[in-house]
């Protein structure tokens, strides 16, 4: 069967679902985690550190250890970092919808986007390079926590914390999407 097979009037408004990100940001790894199941639930080794080091991310140097709650229906974003990378965790009993922007000037992936879950039955770490816009929307009908790793220590005196509008790639990003 081809698209020719198809009528005339419906063929224009046929599309393809996208599955995963659609473009790549230079700097951006995603690391598989391991979950191990047993009958009292799930254990999920996050990371083994030696001196500040994270294993498999050995450039990254571990400063702090955060927890962010998202209440039901928050978007945090847009938000970057001049100084800090972030390493973050969603448990995968919970979901958030992740957005990445690349506003370096200088990256080969200026101007990328990258959106997708986290969670939903996936162990994962995701490295956020300093200068890459990112955020988060909580689109489940619960609260759900971010864990999140840096390689800089939080000073609330001269926070390394820049903004930019939710909207800014349009309120669309955000929204879930009819598939």
């Amino acid at each position: 069967m081809s698209a020719g097979d198809i009528q005339e009037s419906v063929r224009s408004s046929i599309s393809r679902q996208e599955y995963g990100a659609n473009s790549q940001i230079d700097g951006v790894r995603i690391l598989q985690l391991q979950t191990f199941v047993e009958d009292g639930g799930t254990f999920t080794e996050l990371g083994r550190l030696a001196e500040g080091e994270l294993a498999g991310l050995e450039e990254f140097e571990v400063r702090q250890v955060n927890c962010s709650l998202m209440a039901a229906g928050a978007i945090k974003a847009w938000h970057l970092h001049f100084n800090q990378e972030d390493l973050w965790f969603v448990p995968p009993s919970q979901s958030l919808v992740v957005g990445l922007w690349d506003v370096r000037n200088n990256s080969p992936s200026a101007g990328n986007t990258m959106r997708f879950a986290m969670g939903r039955g996936r162990s994962q770490l995701l490295l956020i390079p300093r200068g890459v816009a990112h955020g988060a929307a909580n689109m489940g009908g619960s609260d759900a926590f971010l864990f999140y790793f840096v390689n800089q220590q939080f000073d609330a005196k001269d926070p390394d914390e820049r903004r930019l509008p939710y909207d800014a790639l349009g309120k669309e990003f955000w929204e879930i999407r009819p598939g």
